[in-house]
């Protein structure tokens, strides 16, 4: 187990230095993505990831997985994917004349959503309740999932052929939303040089054990807030709620994911207090899929946010 509180404050821990490093290996010349990822899952959210096909989306979530001791489990989604595909169903037991529950992929403790949006809306909403509740209601019976608990959902530009937009309300489950992009070009030339690291990343040891994740997830939510550092981030969504570049503004529970991410964050960096630098750092990936633009029914723009940034001051 991990030590305490001073142990884990004193720098960054150990095993998510290992993380980190291991994980850049795999999915190179993508640090700040790589750290978002880990940010936000150590603050107990679901990650999606948006991009092209190629990108490495899928080998990142498997990367994660195994370096952080996960049961891992993947869901391909497809137009003629069912509700019961995910959540599971039950089968008549001939040999105790008695129906049995064969849970599905969902019960797992990191779960995959690969290309969650060329699913139908009815098989996406399969989602919801185990995203916001941790658990899984099903032919009449609740039943808990894992714990710890985590999606990551990829999905292709919703100008691609064949995908349904996911709703608000999905989206609002989603604590980050991030692109990979492009790799630099000495990122790439290792890349093709080595090949494809998806079989590297089945290979990866884990750097922790999944059962220590709920202490580690105490610590930082302890993490101290000061007072002028929360009037920040209230001004913030405020100025969403008045800016005319978006169609409306940030709710109060994406304020709520905007401080869980920023002490995850500040975590990392071997902090016990937030910074206004953490909250910039963290607030494009936790805001950008929560806000529209006016001028279309796209997400804000990376510009819309960094105007936001620097029209509300600095504590």
């Amino acid at each position: 187990m991990f030590g305490n509180a001073a142990a884990l404050l004193s720098g960054r821990p150990r095993p998510f230095d290992a993380v980190l490093t291991r994980a850049g290996e795999i999915i190179l010349g993508k640090e700040n993505e790589i750290r978002l990822a880990l940010t936000c899952l150590l603050a107990g959210g679901h990650l999606l990831i948006e991009d092209l096909p190629g990108m490495g989306k899928t080998t990142l979530a498997h990367a994660l997985a195994r370096l952080l001791g996960l049961q891992f489990s993947r869901i391909q989604f497809t137009s003629d994917l069912l509700p019961a595909d995910i959540t599971g169903v039950s089968i008549f037991d001939r040999d105790k004349s008695a129906f049995r529950f064969l849970p599905g992929p969902v019960f797992a403790q990191l779960v995959l959503a690969d290309e969650i949006n060329r699913a139908t809306p009815k098989t996406q909403s399969a989602l919801l309740e185990a995203m916001e509740e941790g658990q899984v209601t099903a032919e009449g019976q609740t039943r808990a999932l894992p714990r710890p608990f985590f999606v990551i959902a990829t999905q292709n530009p919703a100008h691609q052929i064949g995908t349904f937009p996911l709703p608000e309300s999905q989206l609002d489950r989603f604590l980050m939303r991030i692109e990979l992009g492009y790799p630099d070009r000495a990122a790439e030339r290792a890349l093709l040089a080595a090949g494809s690291q998806r079989a590297q990343a089945e290979h990866l040891a884990p750097c922790f054990q999944a059962d220590d994740l709920p202490a580690v997830q105490k610590e930082i939510a302890a993490v101290h807030t000061a007072g002028p550092l929360i009037d920040y981030v209230q001004n913030l969504i405020e100025a969403t709620r008045n800016n005319p570049n978006f169609q409306h503004g940030l709710s109060p529970r994406a304020g709520l994911a905007l401080l869980a991410a920023a002490r995850a964050w500040a975590w990392l960096a071997g902090r016990d207090m937030v910074l206004p630098d953490d909250v910039q750092a963290v607030l494009p990936a936790v805001a950008r899929h929560r806000l529209r633009s006016a001028q279309g029914s796209g997400f804000a723009s990376l510009e819309d946010i960094a105007t936001l940034m620097r029209s509300v001051a600095i504590p």
